[in-house]
């Protein structure tokens, strides 16, 4: 009988006595509906949430997010002085002491998986629309004043200067772009973020219509746009080795992103590497991505989570993507005023980041006011023009703080 009650006191029905968790686990039935009932990002979504699940099982112990922070280690008094955790201590601390999630985490606190799923969303997307029209520059440039605006307001609401600096960057409407920011940057914020960043992605083509109809006639949603001059193999293959020369030299910070968004379009668009691309496009980006949605999902548990400051970073998060879609549809009519009424300003709202998901919703639009209209292609340019806006957003906030 001891031995029964011994077993039954290690059960995670015992050990749960934290409403705390009950609500964690409500939130992530909320997110299984939105993944697998609605669609939205699945791909991403589900393996989140199912580290939201791992991380609030009771006595599981597979992450343990407090070996990632010098207070584990340090006593007050060094963290004040300054002193910081070497990374090869807390790697041994983890190895040693932590859960299979903990270990998985490694790839996100060292930086790994986004700049990965970076290189498998440069193989799969074409930059040809951008090289093109290289004037989307300007709509994707615009569609990043969410991420400012968000970085301030974060500042009024109490948040420090590297808090608000990974919650500005949910803005940039890219998932990996925030988690790369908030890891270095807020990584106690990791969950909130993450989650906020991602089912906004999910949530855009219901949040951007609304805005993209406001802030536009309907005499401009049915402009007609000439179609894309024809790309050459040599520019194509030029476009990745310029845009890493220029912006990495600018913004080394920027690099990890960048450098490796460039090598899976290069790999691609090169010819020569056909068995690389297809790697990158394909059994990479998926391994990376369940590793990545997991073990970002786990850094929410009930206590990191719960908290007044998460409802303020999902507030945020919504207002820094509708102020994102805001500034590029702004963008993208003072163009089509400058070009006699040739651009449809509604491919300025693809300047977010959400490859290809932004520029299906201006296609989406602008078919619903002619059927005829065939937006997609040329929504494309501000599209992957936004990601790598966002990265350099990401590379600023690095290098300031």
């Amino acid at each position: 009988m001891d031995a029964i009650l011994e077993f039954l006191k290690t059960t995670g029905f015992y050990l749960l006595d934290d409403w705390r968790t009950i609500v964690m686990y409500l939130i992530v039935g909320v997110l299984f509906y939105l993944a697998i009932v609605k669609k939205f990002e699945p791909l991403l979504l589900l393996p989140i949430s199912f580290g939201m699940l791992l991380a609030n099982l009771p006595g599981a112990e597979l992450m343990h997010l407090e070996m990632f922070f010098d207070d584990y280690y340090l006593t007050e008094a060094q963290i004040e002085a300054g002193m910081h955790v070497p990374m090869s201590t807390m790697i041994a601390e983890v190895i040693n002491n932590g859960g299979l999630v903990d270990i998985l985490y490694l790839g996100v606190k060292l930086g790994v998986y986004p700049s990965l799923i970076f290189m498998g969303v440069g193989a799969m997307t074409d930059f040809t629309p951008l090289i093109a029209n290289p004037k989307s520059l300007f709509m994707g440039a615009g569609a990043q004043l969410g991420v400012f605006v968000a970085f301030f307001s974060a500042l009024f609401l109490g948040f420090d200067l590297m808090e608000a600096g990974a919650i500005g960057i949910i803005g940039g409407a890219d998932g990996p772009t925030a988690i790369l920011v908030t890891k270095e940057l807020a990584p106690h914020l990791l969950g909130a973020i993450a989650i906020a960043a991602y089912s906004y992605m999910a949530l855009i083509p219901i949040i951007q219509p609304p805005f993209m109809k406001l802030l536009t006639t309907k005499k401009e949603r049915r402009i007609k746009m000439t179609a894309l001059r024809p790309v050459s193999k040599v520019e194509k293959v030029i476009f990745p080795i310029a845009v890493t020369l220029l912006v990495c030299l600018l913004i080394p910070a920027a690099a990890p992103l960048v450098g490796f968004l460039m090598l899976g379009n290069l790999a691609n668009v090169s010819g020569v590497t056909d068995r690389i691309s297809k790697t990158a496009q394909n059994e990479l980006i998926n391994i990376v991505t369940i590793f990545l949605g997991v073990s970002v999902g786990a850094t929410a548990s009930a206590e990191n989570f719960l908290k007044l400051e998460t409802i303020y970073i999902i507030v945020l998060g919504l207002c820094a993507f509708c102020v994102s879609t805001c500034g590029g549809l702004v963008v993208g009519k003072i163009m089509c005023k400058l070009s006699g009424g040739k651009i449809n300003p509604l491919i300025g709202s693809a300047g977010v980041s959400a490859v290809p998901m932004a520029a299906r919703v201006s296609q989406m639009v602008g078919q619903k006011e002619d059927p005829s209209n065939f937006l997609l292609m040329h929504a494309m340019g501000p599209n992957v023009a936004g990601v790598i806006g966002s990265a350099v957003a990401a590379g600023v906030f690095l290098a300031m703080f």
